[in-house]
């Protein structure tokens, strides 16, 4: 599914294609068909500023959503990692926004369904936060060791070039639960990535020929880096789960933004440049989504 889907209200919507005839037999009653499982809809740890969350009844299921409001003329429903984002102009009652929804909950359901099995598809990771487990870390997975004899984070091995048989050891203790334990991980992990992504910028900087004004590492949910106009550059610290090449694909194409502040031929002529072999890691990157990371 894409990063996010978008529904405006109040248009035209397409028309259902028709389904084919049965070759015989009436319809099975609608009765007699089993109703699909309820899709799991939670709010998220922290909204945004500005949103609240709204639920509505429908004859689905009871359908929970962020809402905020805008200057634009109609309802929007967006489908993002976050589950249904709904905009609307000031003026829609709350009568009026419940009606929106329930005419609109079997796509919002079919969406927000697909979402969470991709999301329960990735996020296996979970379950290996512990003493034993293991998680990606510039494409190799590396074993987990709680150890509270340690003083401090320790890598086994040579965090520059990551080899399978690699070790984390971690100064916890045994009972640690896997909340606490990738806490610690991410803590390590972003202090990588800081000392790997900057070495990356300054590499393909000095081939290009230019330079930054600054850098920072963010999380963002929909995107892997960023590059404004003025020169800064924000990279999605998760990236450091994923392949060295595809690390540099990703900074290359970020550095190329210095000189095109476009996505037209000057500028991938300027990826490739920088980066040969761009359009291999770009289609290795294409499975993954900021949001599901760590993927294992």
């Amino acid at each position: 599914m894409a990063a996010h889907e978008q529904l405006a209200l109040f248009d035209s919507a397409p028309a259902l294609p028709r389904s084919p005839e049965r070759a015989s037999g009436p319809p099975e009653p609608a009765s007699r068909l089993p109703a699909p499982p309820r899709v799991p809809i939670t709010p998220p740890a922290r909204l945004p500023s500005g949103h609240r969350w709204v639920e509505v009844d429908t004859p689905l299921q009871p359908i929970g959503f962020m809402l905020r409001t805008s200057r634009r003329k109609t309802v929007g429903l967006t489908i993002n990692d976050d589950g249904l984002l709904v905009t609307t102009p000031a003026w829609v009652s709350r009568k009026q926004l419940e009606e929106v929804i329930r005419a609109k909950a079997p796509w919002i359901l079919r969406k927000l369904r697909s979402l969470h099995e991709r999301q329960q598809h990735l996020a296996t990771a979970e379950a290996h936060w512990q003493n034993g487990g293991r998680f990606p870390y510039l494409g190799v997975y590396v074993s987990l060791q709680v150890r509270p004899d340690v003083g401090y984070a320790r890598y086994d091995g040579d965090p520059r070039q990551p080899a399978p048989g690699d070790t984390l050891l971690l100064p916890l203790q045994a009972d640690s639960g896997a909340d606490r334990i990738r806490e610690r991980v991410y803590g390590w992990l972003q202090n990588q990535a800081v000392e790997h992504f900057e070495a990356r910028l300054l590499h393909y900087c000095r081939l290009a020929g230019v330079s930054f004004r600054s850098w920072r590492l963010a999380a963002p949910s929909a995107r892997w880096g960023s590059c404004s106009s003025d020169g800064r550059i924000m990279l999605n610290w998760r990236l450091i789960h994923l392949p060295a090449e595809v690390v540099d694909y990703v900074v290359a194409h970020e550095v190329a933004h210095l000189r095109h502040m476009n996505h037209g031929p000057e500028f991938w002529r300027e990826v490739g440049r920088l980066f040969p072999d761009f359009a291999r890691a770009r289609q290795a990157l294409k499975p993954h989504h900021p949001g599901s990371l760590p993927l294992l």
